[in-house]
């Protein structure tokens, strides 16, 4: 291993077992880690906040029992075990090299790809983990990763904080529904919880790809999503008639593609908004569904999901050749950040309650930096009054 003095400890946020955020501990006698053969050690200067943090802590991901308090443990057994530093979108500064990575990547600046891959292979990822789950993430001072992983993204008009905004939690699973339902550009996208981070990324990258993202939120959201690229903003607390105000909007063609974070009794309304003028479809009505904000269980009647040959994916995360194209993207300057305000690690709990009782103002991400970083990476970005 190559690398610059290191310290035995440093400070990190300790998820002790589930429940409520008491479970967050702070600690600043963590062991600091060692980057293992093919690995980089990265000094964190910003980790953004993604709902799955919370998920995973409550133990929000039963796939059998509604009731269940588990981690998802897709690959058969639960990866989450305790004490477990949480944070998946991790921006910094190689500091250290393990055996077989170039010293050349030391002082290198760069995003994490967050999965933890079952394989090697780049164009599918059938059980999905990630760093803050399956392994140590970055809510800390450093964290060890594979090298491949870390791609240097040295664009100097990005901030550290504004890089983790763009990180790979929400813009990797955004990416993966819309290649899930293979959009194409010109086609019309229905983007539900279009204000949260997979939302917004989804309505950025639309734009990218060339497609005509609508986008279903809260109307005080409405400039904001305008602003991001939504083509219109439909009203999710007045879902009265609603394809018809989808029609209004779409001069009367239907939705091409369902991206949705929504879930519960909603989901059926917008399978409404694509199949109501079947002759004039050209291609099948798809359905990309990776969140379930507004219920957890769905009444849908099958024989309208075959009669009008609806194409279902189930998305969770992403695979390394949409990780690659992301990068690319925020390398060409394509793809730009969204970022909402920063916290200090120290003050991770203040973090989890302004995210769970954030107020009208929000849009974008949340970033929280280690407290030796603040001055630099996150005083800029502090939570101004009245957000």
């Amino acid at each position: 291993m190559r690398s610059e003095a290191l310290p035995d400890t440093m400070a990190a946020m300790l998820l002790t077992e589930h429940g409520d955020i008491d479970k967050l501990v702070y600690r600043q006698d963590v062991s600091t880690p060692r980057p293992a053969r093919g690995e980089v050690l990265v000094q964190v200067t910003a980790t953004a906040k993604n709902n799955t943090d919370r998920k995973a802590r409550e133990g929000l991901y039963p796939t059998k029992d509604k009731g269940d308090t588990t981690s998802f443990q897709i690959g058969g057994s639960p990866t989450l075990t305790f004490p477990r530093i949480q944070g998946a979108d991790v921006a910094g500064r190689v500091v250290a090299a393990g055996q077989g990575v170039s010293e050349e990547r030391v002082g290198q600046r760069g995003l994490l790809d967050f999965n933890i891959y079952a394989d090697d292979r780049p164009d599918i990822n059938l059980t999905p983990d990630y760093y803050g789950h399956g392994a140590d993430g970055g809510f800390a001072e450093y964290i060890a990763v594979p090298s491949a992983q870390f791609h240097t993204v040295d664009n100097p008009e990005l901030a550290d904080a504004e890089l983790a905004a763009m990180g790979m939690c929400s813009y990797q699973t955004a990416l993966h529904m819309l290649n899930a339902a293979n959009v194409k550009a010109g086609e019309c996208v229905l983007v539900t919880g279009a204000s949260g981070g997979v939302g917004t990324a989804l309505i950025r990258l639309c734009r990218i790809m060339g497609a005509i993202p609508y986008a279903l939120s809260q109307p005080d959201k409405a400039q904001a999503l305008l602003a991001l690229g939504a083509e219109a903003v439909l009203d999710r607390s007045d879902m009265q008639d609603f394809t018809e105000k989808v029609k209004a909007l779409t001069q009367g063609a239907p939705i091409d593609a369902v991206m949705d974070l929504v879930g519960g009794e909603m989901t059926d309304r917008f399978i409404d908004t694509m199949i109501f003028d079947m002759p004039r479809r050209t291609t099948y009505p798809r359905l990309s569904i990776a969140g379930a904000s507004g219920g957890n269980l769905s009444e849908i009647m099958w024989t309208r999901i075959y009669l009008y040959q609806v194409h279902i994916s189930g998305v969770s995360h992403g695979t390394r050749d949409e990780a690659e194209q992301l990068v690319a993207w925020i390398r060409s300057g394509q793809l730009t950040p969204v970022l909402h305000a920063a916290f200090k690690l120290s003050e991770l709990h203040d973090a989890e309650r302004y995210f769970v009782n954030r107020n009208s103002n929000y849009l974008g991400k949340i970033v929280i930096v280690p407290d030796s970083q603040w001055q630099q990476h996150g005083a800029p970005y502090a939570l101004k009054e009245g957000k």
